[in-house]
């Protein structure tokens, strides 16, 4: 017996005889602003999806970027938050729980290395590719520049440009447009 879960489109686990379906994890692609994480709380969220994100780590230990600690030193932080967000991923497979990387994954190189750990931990994956103009982003980003949580790192329009030269499309890679639209 199947049970529909609206965005997560998975028969429903609790009805389910063994062998259970594979664990599903979003991978949330696109740049800073694209909407990932209002999808992941407006979306995913309310579906069981638990949401993992590096950004709201580093907040916790060390502040609010360029003001507790200088921006330079993001990147530092960064790596150690990003090890503990591969072991959380693990560790909620492991009990059972879809989950949210709430991420960016700016490169295929990196996206191909998570979904061969999802793989590997028995789980699968949707690569959910946040598609927003360069307008839309500019706009989104003037408005949330003003915030101070863990999700309003400051970015300046040279910022954006810089991301946009570092930041690899995904093409052929299984991905889903998520339309603005659609949260």
């Amino acid at each position: 017996m199947t049970s529909s879960s609206g965005p997560l489109d998975r028969p429903d686990r609790a009805s389910d005889a063994f062998p259970r379906p594979a664990l599903t994890v979003f991978l949330l692609v696109g740049l800073t602003g694209a909407g990932k994480t209002t999808y992941a709380e407006r979306v995913l969220r309310p579906a069981g999806v638990v949401r993992l994100s590096v950004d709201e780590i580093v907040f916790a230990r060390h502040g609010r970027y360029d003001i507790d600690y200088p921006a330079a030193e993001y990147f530092a932080l960064y790596e150690p938050a990003l090890a503990e967000v591969r072991l959380a991923l693990l560790r909620e497979l492991e009990l059972g729980r879809d989950v949210a990387l709430d991420l960016g994954i700016w490169s295929r190189a990196q996206r191909d290395d998570w979904k061969a750990l999802i793989e590997a931990a028995g789980g699968r994956w949707r690569l959910l590719y946040f598609r927003v103009s360069r307008a839309e982003l500019l706009r989104r980003l003037g408005e949330r520049n003003l915030l101070e949580h863990a999700n309003a790192l400051r970015v300046t329009e040279a910022d954006l440009d810089d991301f946009y030269a570092r930041f690899e499309e995904p093409v052929g890679e299984g991905e889903e447009i998520i339309e603005p639209s659609a949260y």
